[in-house]
């Protein structure tokens, strides 16, 4: 373990600006969003990254956040750690995915470490630890392959106890909610609960699974089964041949993230994303994947989890994991991948559910984890703890105190 400070070289960043400057601009048809990020658009915010945010600024004040970094087997991890002024308080882990960062948890780390310093109940109070996860930020760069979702929670229950946190919360969205799920399961006798939102939930063929199912549980499936999941197949198929453009343009690494958040968050319609997202917390974030290089080791979990372990069928015949990390055919039979779960989660666990975005069913979500609370929030997207920071608070501080 030793102390972190973010100091990026300033010749990194003024290549960064030399390389916005001297974009090679596509002319594309102007049809808004719906082949993907608009040309104007992005043209304006890559100007107002190279001459109108300020990093260092922003760096400051990631500085001001206490960072470490340790060596887990064999790969640099990197982490915030927090601890709250109440000496009672519980040990918390957040998770973050992809395209997130540890940006996404600015806003709530000091309502949830200091509660009584905003006007909550001192016993609500946490000591956090967020996470690069391993291919992610300052966890760069990735030291081999084989860091799949239950890898990752192996070194995230191990990063726990060399902190001498012996029983302690997860919470995970995104590829946080594979690898918190996937703690409880390594470490049940640790982990005294799991909370999860952006839960990804799926059929897996079984007779009368999707009989009595609500109109909006119907919805969801509809959603997952009809989703645009290029970005998904990309990253899972070919990271390396990704990684190429990301790496070398900033303008690339840019919209491949934009796009994610503009889809994903929760506005309306004829609403900008930055209504939602400010625009410099969201150039932070991009910045944090830009200036580690973590655009292709990020998208390296993806393979893991659903090429690397794709299914094999009864007659031995290999498949694709497939959509949303489906579980294989839809016969019933068992799927091999980290991201379809294998054995129930014993560990009590919390369902956050953004209604705008989400495709989380319960009964499906009650078949892989022991859920004993679920909530649905008609507000806030699948960045849940960047849009509605206020009730992400909320509903972590509700789901621990029915399990401390």
């Amino acid at each position: 373990m030793r102390p972190f400070r973010i100091d990026v070289p300033q010749d990194q960043w003024d290549d960064l600006t030399v390389r916005l400057a001297n974009t090679r601009w596509p002319v594309l048809p102007d049809v808004g969003w719906t082949r993907g990020v608009p040309v104007a658009y992005l043209r304006k915010l890559a100007e107002h990254w190279r001459t109108g945010y300020d990093w260092r600024a922003h760096e400051a004040e990631l500085n001001k956040i206490p960072q470490f970094v340790t060596e887990i087997d064999g790969q640099l991890i990197h982490f915030l750690h927090v601890r709250s002024p109440e000496p009672d308080a519980t040990p918390l882990m957040l998770l973050h995915g992809w395209p997130g960062s540890i940006v996404e948890f600015l806003d709530v780390i000091g309502p949830l470490t200091d509660p009584r310093g905003h006007g909550g109940d001192p016993a609500d109070a946490f000591h956090l630890v967020v996470p690069s996860l391993p291919g992610f930020g300052f966890s760069t760069p990735l030291a081999e392959p084989g860091w799949g979702s239950e890898r990752m929670a192996t070194a995230m229950v191990l990063l726990m106890s060399r902190l001498g946190y012996e029983r302690y919360g997860v919470q995970g969205g995104d590829t946080g909610s594979y690898v918190a799920p996937a703690m409880g399961r390594q470490a049940p006798d640790r982990v005294l609960g799991v909370h999860v939102n952006a839960l990804v939930t799926y059929p897996i063929g079984v007779e009368g699974e999707q009989e009595g199912l609500t109109d909006a549980e119907r919805r969801r499936v509809a959603a997952m089964e009809s989703y645009n999941d290029g970005y998904l197949h990309i990253q899972a198929k070919s990271p390396h041949t990704l990684a190429y453009g990301l790496q070398d343009s900033p303008v690339a690494q840019l919209a491949w993230i934009v796009e994610m958040f503009h889809r994903m968050t929760d506005r309306p319609a004829d609403a900008a994303l930055e209504a939602v997202v400010d625009r410099d917390r969201l150039l932070t974030n991009v910045s944090l994947y830009w200036l580690t290089g973590a655009g292709g080791s990020s998208a390296q979990v993806y393979y893991e989890d659903i090429t690397a372990n794709a299914w094999t069928d009864d007659a031995g015949q290999r498949g694709d994991a497939g959509q949303w990390g489906d579980p294989g055919p839809d016969d019933g039979s068992d799927a091999a991948g980290d991201w379809a779960a294998g054995a129930r989660g014993t560990v009590p666990t919390g369902v956050l559910v953004s209604t705008t975005k989400d495709i989380t069913v319960r009964r499906f979500a009650e078949r892989e984890h022991n859920v004993v609370h679920w909530s649905e929030y008609d507000r806030g997207g699948h960045f849940f703890a960047l849009e509605q920071p206020r009730l992400f608070t909320a509903d972590v501080r509700d789901f621990f105190r029915k399990v401390r």
